[in-house]
């Protein structure tokens, strides 16, 4: 290690100190108020980004341009399903001090860890799958990059901020905190250039609505985009040990802080998710381009129809979210190994094997977009899996103590569970029944 390396590490855990000094300070009642949620800032913004990556883009615009506001109710739905799911997985790393694979592995049997190790390293591919070719198609339109040129540059970039991990835990949530600022501040400015109909988003965003089997499709897709398997099992290790209680009081208090923060970082990321979809409803469903159903369609349409100013902010917020969520599914792809199966496996090596089905996907044409929409089907059919586990932990009082779901907990996510599960039963019908 270089001299300026090494400096930058202590630099690096000398802030990490000061977190956790001004996090005991808060504990503690030293300081009120944004003061004191301040250290405890972080881990639900790494898990959000995962709510507003390239899968959310493809899935969300379709939505709107083929169905306009009808569809807002589902983001809000999944969006609050996202808040009580990552509030119950960061509640078991605190409780806990270990994370949900890690308790998996610990408690069910060998056989069906196994098979869960398996069903999340497929859904951690597919995460990655829609992250690569998010972040691809930004650079090739924004840029003229071509599209091979392209998965190389999104792998190496995403690998180099990955490094910052060496640094402790602050810098990558710094970092990973300012993407997810920078994509909420773009869909700010396109939310003002599109001028939605405000009357229709409030309606539509609480009176449910389905049509016919191509909306439950999407809305599957959607559902499939926005709560994401391997941010469930991730959150559980972004608290583990990132502030250790030292008693059941600190437990307790440090869960209220990671609950209000969780509320604002998901409530960013829904804000995103809708106004994709209000967008496309407003800017191509009311103009009667209601086909679009690429992301290169939906930015070569908005060029005429906002002008190139809106198009370029599109893309920018796309490959925001492309880079920012690959590296938070590779961060999740580690955590679903080692919890699960014990073992780890080099860094460069695993951003290697995840960026191969995006190289192979590009390099033979397959149409980005539809991959983007099926990657997510296949996340929302592997989601009851990390949900039923988590609630079925979250609920022991013997694992939990002082952090035991309340029975309305319990509840509401076990309904959740059965909304997915049977969302779930009718896409395996229809794509195998017609």
């Amino acid at each position: 290690m270089s001299q300026t390396e090494s400096l930058a590490v202590k630099g690096a855990q000398a802030a990490e100190h000061r977190t956790v000094a001004a996090a005991r300070d808060a504990i503690n009642g030293k300081v009120k108020g944004i003061r004191a949620l301040l250290p405890f800032l972080g881990p639900a913004f790494i898990a959000s980004i995962a709510y507003i990556d390239p899968g959310n883009f493809a899935t969300n615009i379709q939505s709107g341009a083929r169905f306009g506001y009808k569809m807002l109710w589902v983001i809000v739905l999944a969006n609050l399903m996202a808040m009580l799911l990552q509030n119950m997985s960061g509640k078991l790393g605190i409780a806990t001090g270990r994370s949900l694979p890690e308790i998996c592995r610990d408690y069910m049997p060998k056989w069906l860890v196994l098979i869960m190790w398996i069903v999340s390293e497929l859904a951690a591919m597919a995460t990655d799958l829609a992250e690569f070719l998010g972040a691809t198609l930004a650079l090739n339109l924004l840029a003229g990059i071509p599209m091979l040129f392209a998965t190389i540059i999104t792998g190496v970039v995403t690998y180099l901020i990955l490094l910052l991990e060496k640094y402790g835990f602050r810098p990558l949530e710094k970092f990973i905190a300012a993407f997810a600022v920078l994509i909420g501040l773009c869909y700010l400015v396109e939310t003002v250039l599109s001028q939605p109909d405000l009357s229709q988003i409030a309606y539509h965003s609480v009176v449910p609505w389905l049509g016919n089997n191509e909306s439950i499709l999407l809305a599957v897709g959607v559902i499939g985009a926005t709560v994401m398997p391997h941010a469930i099992y991730l959150h559980s290790s972004l608290t583990q040990g990132r502030i250790v209680p030292r008693n059941d009081s600190e437990k307790v208090k440090i869960q209220k802080f990671s609950t209000k923060e969780i509320f604002i970082a998901m409530t960013l990321a829904g804000f995103v998710n809708l106004s994709m979809m209000y967008m496309a409803a407003s800017v191509f469903n009311s103009s009667g381009h209601s086909q679009i159903a690429d992301i290169q369609s939906a930015y070569h349409t908005l060029t005429p129809l906002l002008g190139s100013a809106a198009a370029s902010v599109f893309l920018i917020s796309l490959l925001a979210s492309g880079i920012s969520s690959s590296v938070v599914g590779t961060m999740a792809g580690q955590v679903i190994m080692q919890g699960f199966v014990g073992f780890t496996i080099p860094l460069w090596f695993r951003r290697l094997i995840t960026m191969l089905p995006t190289v192979i996907i590009v390099a033979i044409g397959v149409d980005p977009t539809r991959t983007l929409v099926i990657s997510q089907v296949v996340l929302s059919i592997v989601l009851p899996f990390p949900i039923i586990a988590l609630i079925y932990f979250t609920q022991k009082k013997d694992l939990m103590g002082v952090l035991t779901n309340k029975r309305i907990t319990t509840v509401l996510a076990t309904l959740f569970a059965i909304t997915i599960l049977g969302l779930n039963v009718w896409l395996v019908i229809q794509t195998f029944l017609g």
